[in-house]
């Protein structure tokens, strides 16, 4: 026969009472979790733009404009075609008489010109020759964005 000691049913009493005291040990709070603030969202920062080509300004635009113009008058296979080339050319710039002026040599930052001429005279001179010898080196716009003044230089 068993004996049954005194430490029987205490062992079974002190593991329940143990296995009680964790189990209300690990509920630490009775506070709801919703009742914590959320945390600050966080904000991604904007990727950055990727590096916009500069835009070109008023003169380099007028610039390319006017040099294919020149190569188109000077190209043309007919007179009627200079002559509307020439039409819309004369349109960018502030009059008709707009001088136009050609380096012929510069040294020390003193230029010397050819004599000086007029826009209209200058179209007609690339229709009749059908050359263009010249590049814009300088271009100075009025304040409606129109050619006041055109310097040009001898291509290389």
């Amino acid at each position: 026969m068993k004996k049954r000691t005194i430490q029987s049913p205490l062992s079974r009493l002190l593991t329940l009472a143990l296995f009680c005291l964790l189990a209300m040990g690990a509920c630490k709070s009775k506070k709801k979790v919703a009742a914590t603030p959320p945390p600050a969202p966080v904000e991604e920062p904007a990727p950055a733009p990727a590096p916009a080509e500069p835009q070109p300004s008023a003169e380099e635009v007028a610039v390319g404009k006017l040099e294919n113009y020149f190569n188109s008058i000077s190209n043309s296979s007919n007179v009627d075609a200079a002559n509307r080339t020439i039409s819309e050319a004369l349109g960018m710039f502030s009059n008709q008489d707009t001088p136009v002026l050609i380096v012929i040599y510069e040294e020390g930052g003193i230029k010397d010109y050819d004599e000086p001429t007029t826009i209209n005279k200058y179209l007609n001179y690339l229709k009749d020759t059908k050359k263009n010898l010249n590049f814009i080196s300088d271009i100075r716009l009025d304040n409606n964005g129109r050619v006041s003044e055109l310097e040009l230089r001898r291509k290389k």
